[in-house]
């Protein structure tokens, strides 16, 4: 159902007010490169919309195994090159997201004027080819080129992702399909890894090849078989069914760049502190995976083996039970306050930060995990507020783009973990051993910073859902 606002709103240009009030005449639809939904238009089906989001969950879930699959491989990577803590942060940290960094915006700008399954799709496909590139690097830089390249390939895919299902459902039954949107995630990070591990079993009992002086082995062969999944999930993407956009401004024309940021800032009390306050929370979110492998071996002793047949299905139950806490949390909260969304975020993050900073302090790694998991759960229940706080607030034709930023700064900003952890361990206690110092002093510097910070968004996010509510249900 649309919203109509009753006048401009405070601070923001004609389009803008427009733009929120999802006034969309069917006539000025024409001559579009897509499809524009009138406003009593019937939804897209069912079937069309669920088979949509689980191709996206299947595209999510092989973004982020990529990572697991890679964070689990990092400590044979850095004997082999022999790196420094400092290299590998860098490596699935600042180098990962660099291209990503440099694409990221004309790619939502992309999904905000091009069909979102074709943008989707060949991201998949970019990222399938040079995970299987980075199979036959044989120096470090070049290994580090690919997986700036993938950073870029995966650039394509939320923007596109959470667009396009803003499109297939309502707005009052968006909060099921964008929770369970993080089960890519919640599977990629855990089921994902569980699978690296058994592929690394595998990999590791394979004979050594040598085709045209790269030496092929242990984990490049993982590396080359990621590439299977991805090209999977670019068939399936090409058969999604392309929804009818809604809620574009009455011009029907994508948004330039320079007038989406002009928006962003004059309505930066409440975009303000969601950006930083995802920033700060990345950093530390980022960088606890990633160097997963690395504390549990250095710190207590498993085997890259051990970690990913041990760890992946107690992070699993974890992050269910996040999965589902968030809209509970959301509709318990809404009883009583209409910014309920960034109050569960608030929430979540106040309650993860004591866990992830004590977690590494643990005396017994299943201790550490619990807390890990814990933590883990509490962030995923965090991410289905932020996710619906931008879809909210946010009109179409500006929706990929500013999806595009807020990601960017969950990228940008929390590409910094991984480094911090690196350095830390490098340059502030010296020792490969004291990784766990390190991540502990991270989580005191950014985790309560945070959720301060988010905190301030409340208000601001109030006043911005009191306005679209002053005109009443069209």
């Amino acid at each position: 159902m649309a919203t109509t606002l009753q006048g401009p709103i405070p601070g923001s240009s004609p389009d803008m007010t427009a733009e929120l009030a999802h006034e969309i005449p069917v006539e000025e639809a024409d001559g579009h490169d897509y499809a524009i939904a009138s406003p009593d238009q019937a939804w897209p089906s069912k079937p069309a919309a669920w088979y949509a989001l689980a191709v996206i969950i299947f595209a999510t879930f092989l973004n982020f195994f990529d990572s697991a699959t890679f964070g689990l491989l990092i400590e044979q990577i850095k004997a082999e090159f022999h790196l420094t803590n400092t290299a590998i942060g860098l490596l699935q940290g600042p180098v990962n997201v660099v291209f990503y960094m440099v694409v990221m915006l004309p790619l939502s700008r992309m999904a905000d004027i091009f069909p979102r399954k074709y943008v989707l799709a060949i991201g998949a496909l970019l990222i399938a080819v040079l995970n299987a590139t980075g199979g036959f690097t044989s120096t470090f830089m070049a290994l580090a080129f690919t997986r700036m390249l993938v950073g870029a390939g995966g650039g394509a895919h939320a923007p596109g992702s959470y667009s396009m299902l803003a499109d297939f459902f309502p707005p009052e039954k968006r909060r099921w399909p964008f929770a369970l949107l993080q089960l890519g995630f919640i599977g990629g990070g855990t089921i994902g890894f569980l699978i690296a591990g058994r592929l690394l079993a595998v990999a590791m009992g394979m004979p050594e090849m040598h085709l045209g002086g790269i030496s092929l082995h242990g984990w490049k062969y993982v590396l080359m078989m990621l590439a299977v999944p991805g090209v999977v999930a670019f068939v399936l993407l090409l058969f999604v069914q392309e929804p009818p956009r809604r809620g574009v401004i009455a011009s029907g024309k994508p948004l330039p760049v320079k007038t989406v940021l002009a928006e962003i800032w004059r309505r930066r009390a409440v975009y303000g502190p969601l950006f930083l306050g995802l920033g700060f929370s990345a950093a530390h979110a980022m960088a606890l995976p990633a160097w997963m492998t690395p504390f549990f071996k250095r710190t207590y002793g498993w085997s890259e083996i051990e970690i990913a047949s041990r760890a992946p299905l107690l992070m699993l139950g974890g992050q269910l039970a996040g999965l589902f806490l968030g809209p509970l949390l959301i509709k318990a909260l809404a009883k009583h306050y209409r910014d309920a969304n960034v109050r569960a975020v608030v929430i979540c993050m106040s309650a993860a930060a004591p866990l992830g900073i004590i977690g590494p302090m643990m005396p017994s790694p299943w201790l550490a995990l619990v807390c890990f998991t814990c933590s883990g759960a509490l962030g995923i229940a965090s991410a289905v507020p932020q996710n619906l706080v931008m879809q909210e607030i946010t009109p179409n034709q500006m929706r990929g783009q500013v999806t595009g930023l807020y990601l960017m700064m969950f990228t940008a900003v929390g590409a910094m973990g991984p480094f911090l952890i690196g350095f830390l361990t490098d340059h502030v206690f010296g020792h490969d051993g004291d990784v766990w110092k390190s991540m502990v002093l991270l989580g005191l510097l950014l985790s309560p910073a945070a959720a301060f910070i988010m905190s301030r968004a409340i208000k601001p996010y109030a006043e911005t859902l009191k306005l679209l509510d002053s005109g009443g249900q069209a």
